[in-house]
């Protein structure tokens, strides 16, 4: 028998194996695990697994692979807006029906404004429950119930993403959610063909269905977006992306060379030449204002104490109630005295009055000649407008005279007026 102590039998059949051939040695090793040796105990030919299988494959669960259903109940429930209560009692019995076949039950609270789904014993399936609660979920989106149905089956993923928080200024979400949108959603449909995914836009969340790599795709297309990018840039990349995929030379090659590179530009806007209304900057600040406790500080009145602050107040009140007595009583004596009469005026009232009206006929004159002297500048300047040819044919020294004569004539009724 061979020694636990002695080695050289060991390194005897080592010698002996390297001597064989290598096909010797796999039929050796071949007898040894068929007669259960230690070296290729679990060596054995599996007749489920060959090359041709699919290792991805999702089979569908079915009520073979959970005959005994589940052991607890679990439920989840999602309120909707007031305006979907409509559509969703004209969609519920659909609803109902998709969601038996699964052995779901759903209620429909349009008091409460909620949806809730729930398991029963004949559900089989302990991911549909998860299922379901999307399916609402979306129901509460505004996703149609023809499309949220397609959430149950086993390849189809939903993601909603919340776009509402990502931006402050209201004008600029607005825009930016529009950028998305595309005119007349033409963004939108170039990102659902790209990404096999289906997309909507509704209020402050964007809720997407599909497979887990478009999910993928479409979240960042729409994060992007919301952070001042534009998915043009996104939507080209995919597009060359897909005519790469279809070359089975460049699978395993990369495809950075191929890929677009967007530069980033940092425009700088022109600044206003003039900020703010124009003011003269002031090297300190204003002065705050005096509060009231400081105006009682000055005055000595917050000094006093409560006694003599109401005796002050009622003082005050006291004085004021005077003040409009004696304004009411002299408004009924106004009332009875006798208007002034029309009487023979003294030597001084008389000269005032007529120098009053002297000053007033001054006046009158002086706007008289002034509208005088504006009609006659009128007329000559229409009468050189429409000087007529006999004029221009005399010659230059009768013009000069004739000009010179009238020139004096204006000046001698002047001189009249003056006097």
């Amino acid at each position: 028998r061979d020694k636990p102590w002695d080695h050289s039998a060991q390194w005897k059949r080592m010698g002996a194996d390297e001597d064989r051939a290598p096909e010797d040695v796999a039929a050796g090793d071949g007898e040894e695990a068929s007669a259960g040796g230690k070296k290729g105990r679990y060596r054995r030919d599996k007749p489920w697994d060959h090359d041709g299988i699919d290792h991805w494959k999702v089979d569908p669960f079915t009520k073979d692979d959970n005959p005994d259903g589940l052991l607890e109940e679990s439920s989840f429930a999602t309120l909707f807006p007031k305006y979907r209560e409509k559509y969703l009692r004209e969609v519920w019995p659909s609803v109902t029906r998709a969601l038996k076949e699964y052995g779901i039950a759903c209620e429909l609270n349009l008091v409460e404004g909620s949806m809730t789904v729930r398991t029963t014993r004949k559900t089989f399936d302990p991911y549909i429950i998860i299922k379901s609660r999307d399916l609402i979920k979306l129901l509460s989106r505004s996703v149609p119930a023809p499309q949220a149905l397609k959430i149950l089956q086993d390849d189809v993923q939903c993601d909603v993403i919340k776009i509402g928080g990502m931006v402050r200024n209201k004008e600029r979400y607005v825009k930016r959610r529009q950028r998305l949108i595309g005119p007349n959603g033409s963004t939108l449909k170039a990102i659902e063909m790209l990404t096999n995914c289906y997309v909507l836009v509704q209020g402050n969340t964007v809720s997407c269905m599909g497979g887990w790599k478009g999910l993928k795709m479409v979240r960042k297309i729409i994060e992007d977006c919301m952070r001042n990018m534009h998915p043009i840039y996104h939507i080209k990349e995919l597009m060359i992306k897909r005519e790469l995929a279809k070359d089975p030379a460049l699978a395993d090659q990369s495809w950075d060379r191929f890929l677009p590179k967007f530069k980033k530009k940092n425009v700088q806007r022109k600044k206003p030449a003039k900020i703010g209304k124009g003011k003269k900057d002031q090297v300190f600040p204003p002065a705050p204002q005096p509060s009231k406790i400081d105006m009682q500080i000055e005055s000595g009145e917050y000094f006093l104490s409560q006694e003599a602050k109401r005796r002050r107040a009622a003082q005050e009140k006291l004085d004021k109630q005077k003040e409009a007595l004696s304004a009411s009583q002299k408004r009924r004596r106004d009332a009875f005295i006798a208007p002034k009469e029309d009487g023979p005026e003294d030597g001084d009232a008389a000269r005032k009055k007529k120098r009053e009206v002297g000053a007033d006929d001054v006046k009158a004159s002086v706007a008289k000649l002034r509208e005088k002297s504006a009609a006659k500048k009128e007329e000559e300047r229409n009468r050189k407008s429409s000087r007529n040819v006999q004029d221009y044919l005399l010659g230059a020294s009768k013009r000069e005279k004739k000009e010179k004569k009238e020139k004096k004539e204006k000046k001698r009724k002047r001189d009249k007026e003056e006097k």
